[in-house]
């Protein structure tokens, strides 16, 4: 066999059990991906077309009382927590959160996976920014304020980096557990926290719910993206395929 054809092989035949032990978790993973390109694509189009700022406007004012609309809807309990669920997407409490969970994997001798985790959330925020910066959508007008903030509105920079930090670790968490009852229980609170901080975002009249949405879609696309190329690399041994500590 000619040395061309025969290194065509060994690649073939070295990675070919990788591809044979594709499941249906990483399948789904890639359609969602997929779909998610898409979808951002078309929803960014409807936006900047102008064909879903009567729904965005709407949406925005109904988190508001109807008589003052300096003052969102609900008890000031719920006010206090809008603010609260807000800070988990925030960038400090996000910092925080990686670097425990990155300390406690490099304690834990999970050194390949702790620089995974730490890349893949700096790289998230990377993208945010420069989306950000590419579409720069002025913020809401329409009501107060009740963050304070700094950039352009599109895509939701809280809704993103919350996506992305909670269901990367969602991912990775999820698999490296066998029982499927688990597996479901730790997307399932990565997916509630991503959907806390988003809808809080438009209660602080901070965002649109498209905003939102965008940043969800980039966050979904983001965290795949980084699920897919982990499993990859724990295939390779490059990146360590379980959490507990090594004794």
């Amino acid at each position: 066999m000619e040395p061309a054809l025969l290194k065509v092989r060994q690649i073939i035949d070295s990675h070919g059990q990788w591809f044979r032990q594709l499941d249906l978790a990483l399948l789904f993973f890639l359609t969602l991906f997929a779909v998610g390109v898409w979808g951002f694509i078309k929803l960014t189009g409807e936006v900047f077309e102008g064909d879903t700022q009567a729904i965005d406007d709407a949406i925005v004012l109904f988190f508001r009382q109807t008589d003052n609309i300096g003052v969102p809807i609900g008890p000031p309990w719920l006010q206090e927590m809008g603010r609260d669920a807000t800070a988990l997407g925030g960038l400090g409490w996000i910092s925080i959160a990686i670097a425990g969970i990155a300390g406690f994997l490099f304690l834990a001798r999970k050194p390949h996976l702790a620089v995974f985790l730490v890349l893949s959330t700096v790289s998230g925020l990377v993208l945010s920014m420069i989306l950000k910066a590419s579409f720069a959508r002025p913020r809401p007008e329409l009501v107060p304020h009740l963050s304070i903030v700094y950039t352009s509105s599109f895509p939701s920079g809280h809704s993103m980096l919350s996506a992305v930090t909670y269901l990367t670790l969602g991912t990775l968490v999820a698999t490296v557990l066998s029982r499927p009852i688990l597996k479901a229980y730790v997307i399932f609170v990565a997916v509630l926290l991503t959907l806390i901080v988003g809808v809080s975002r438009v209660y602080l009249g901070v965002h649109y719910p498209t905003d939102v949405i965008a940043g969800w879609i980039a966050g979904l696309i983001w965290a795949m993206l980084c699920g897919v190329i982990a499993k990859r690399l724990q295939y390779l041994g490059k990146v360590e395929n379980d959490l507990e500590p090594r004794r």
